[in-house]
């Protein structure tokens, strides 16, 4: 432990002896300030100091190659100052430190908590790989401002994404930072999501016509897929979400209350699909794969399929339907029974929904149906004397010719 009077001179020359991994040179004027030599040419500034509980520390100040001999006694000094008035010099690094990345908190903690209860993890996992972490994934917590968040969406909206897209990223943010902060994890205290918005998230509903639906079960029914084909009609005739067809199992289905049980719906409750006749044909017919639990598995891997884009887009072109989304099935099922009379209370019993106001946006009435509709009055109302009913009797009194009545 040689005490030498450090100076820029000595810290160029100084080396470290043959033997020694390194050795440390301690200044002969600045108690405890110390510059550390290694065999490998290195050489770092170090402070020694007692800490309030009388142990002794040792603070890094940083690389001779980058800080000036003054620059390195100067933080020394400060590091001196801070121990002797009761704080500690290395809580502010051990703070920052403990800081994680977007990246690595996403990874290690949100990821692994939302897939235990969220069914929909997998849209944010790969909102966050495809919008997010890309650009923000490699900043610490504490290091994400509002107005990166702000460049993001602006970005985006430059890009063409929809309102619904830049506010998923938006709703994914907020939460991480919720939890961040609901778990003490540090850099977390701050929410810069907070107050953010892209906007109204538009609701697109688009509803097949009787004709649209002919043409796109014709075209179901000549696809190669048929795996995919089967599963795509059975969401035609049942009004279900994707996955709880994709990952239907043969023992879910009840064949003689013709059911078919989603164990985990969006919800997170367990609810059963009605099976209505051309149902219960079709999965009669479909073929079982030996010791494979899936009713529609992928012929690939024999796992339910992450996706049916790309049949699903081979059979609507082919329909040419090519702005209809495999979500607007489900929209025309709840559109094809209101427009036959039955209740919103029983289509929302059908397509599982908790709220009635969740199934009003996809009761969608035809123009047909509302003049129907319309014309029920002439059961009720007629005019007093009139013989005939309805819209005759309307047309009658409406007419010039009709008589007026005395004064």
């Amino acid at each position: 432990m040689p005490i030498v009077p450090l100076s820029a001179g000595f810290v160029r020359r100084a080396i470290c002896a043959p033997a020694r991994k390194k050795v440390d040179y301690f200044d002969a004027t600045q108690r405890g300030f110390l510059l550390e030599v290694r065999q490998s040419g290195g050489k770092t500034y170090y402070q020694r100091y007692t800490d309030e509980r009388g142990r002794e520390r040792q603070y890094k100040i940083g690389p001779a190659e980058v800080l000036t001999l003054e620059q390195a006694r100067r933080k020394a000094r400060q590091v001196v100052a801070e121990a002797l008035l009761g704080a500690d010099p290395q809580q502010k690094r051990r703070e920052m430190r403990a800081v994680p990345q977007l990246s690595r908190f996403v990874h290690e903690r949100y990821l692994p908590y939302v897939r235990t209860y969220k069914n929909s993890w997998q849209t944010d996992e790969t909102v966050l790989r495809i919008h997010i972490l890309p650009k923000l994934g490699a900043l610490a917590l504490d290091e994400i401002r509002t107005d990166a968040i702000a460049d993001l969406i602006n970005a985006m909206r430059a890009d063409g994404y929809a309102s619904g897209t830049i506010n998923r990223v938006i709703v994914i943010l907020r939460y991480i930072y919720n939890l961040a902060r609901k778990w003490k994890t540090p850099g977390g205290v701050e929410n810069p999501a907070a107050g953010l918005s892209a906007g109204p998230d538009v609701q697109r509903n688009r509803f097949l016509s009787e004709q649209e639906a002919e043409a796109l079960v014709r075209s179901i029914h000549i696809d190669q897929n048929q795996t995919a084909a089967r599963a795509i009609m059975l969401l035609l005739l049942t009004g279900a979400r994707r996955n709880e067809i994709t990952f239907a199992k043969w023992d879910y289905v009840d064949w003689k209350n013709k059911t078919l049980l989603v164990p985990k719906s969006k919800s997170g409750r367990a609810r059963v699909i009605a099976l209505n006749q051309p149902a219960i044909a079709l999965l009669t017919a479909a073929p079982r794969i030996e010791g494979n639990p899936f009713i529609f598995p992928s012929p690939v891997n024999g796992q339910p399929s992450a996706s049916l884009y790309f049949p699903w887009d081979r059979i609507r072109k082919r329909a040419g339907l090519t702005d209809v989304r495999l979500h607007d099935l489900r929209h025309s099922f709840a559109s094809f029974l209101v427009n036959r009379g039955v209740s919103l209370y029983v289509v929302q019993g059908l397509l599982g929904h908790l709220h009635a106001r969740t199934t009003q946006r996809y009761a969608h009435l035809t123009q047909e149906t509302l003049i129907d509709a319309a014309d029920l009055m002439q059961e009720i109302v007629t005019f007093p004397g009139s013989k005939s009913s309805g819209t005759e009797a309307a047309n009658d009194a409406l007419s010039p010719s009709a008589a007026r009545p005395s004064i």
